[in-house]
């Protein structure tokens, strides 16, 4: 193994190959079934959750409400899921997948989620941990904005 520290460049390329590896799934995504990966991923969220509110589909894709509201929309519109008023109060809906969005998804090639978060769930804890701490090092030197992190990486 390379006992020298690694180089901004190398460090740079490996960037590079994470986010190519992201951004091919999801345009394979979207070539395959003409929706984008975060909307797909709503998608099968509905699917594995029938019924869920507009909040606990924020909250299973760690997005803002508005986010998972943009996606519902969109998934709606296409007539993918239907949305209706929950019973015992009316202010919240019911999300449920409708047959045309069982069939999107049948098409996709997995995961919904996208790869990253799939690899992320693969790593050993204490390497999760050491790179929560670098990149939280790294955001902090980039003076990045730390909302944008509520922003599914099929949507950049």
């Amino acid at each position: 193994m390379d006992s020298q520290p690694a180089s901004n460049v190398r460090v740079l390329r490996r960037f590079r190959v994470v986010f190519n590896a992201v951004r091919s799934h999801f345009q394979q995504v979207e070539k395959q079934v003409n929706l984008g990966g975060a909307q797909v991923w709503a998608l099968s969220v509905v699917r594995d959750h029938p019924g869920i509110g507009m909040g606990m589909l924020a909250k299973h894709m760690d997005v803002h409400q508005s986010t998972a509201s943009n996606l519902v929309k969109t998934l709606q519109r296409k007539e993918l899921i239907s949305m209706n008023k929950a019973p015992e109060d009316r202010r919240n809906v019911q999300l449920h997948v409708l047959p045309a969005g069982l069939a999107v998804l049948a098409q996709v090639p997995g995961p919904f989620e996208g790869v990253l978060p799939v690899a992320l769930d693969r790593l050993p804890a204490e390497t999760l941990l050491r790179l929560d701490q670098d990149l939280g090092e790294l955001i902090a030197l980039l003076k990045a904005d730390e909302q944008a992190g509520g922003i599914p990486l099929a949507q950049l």
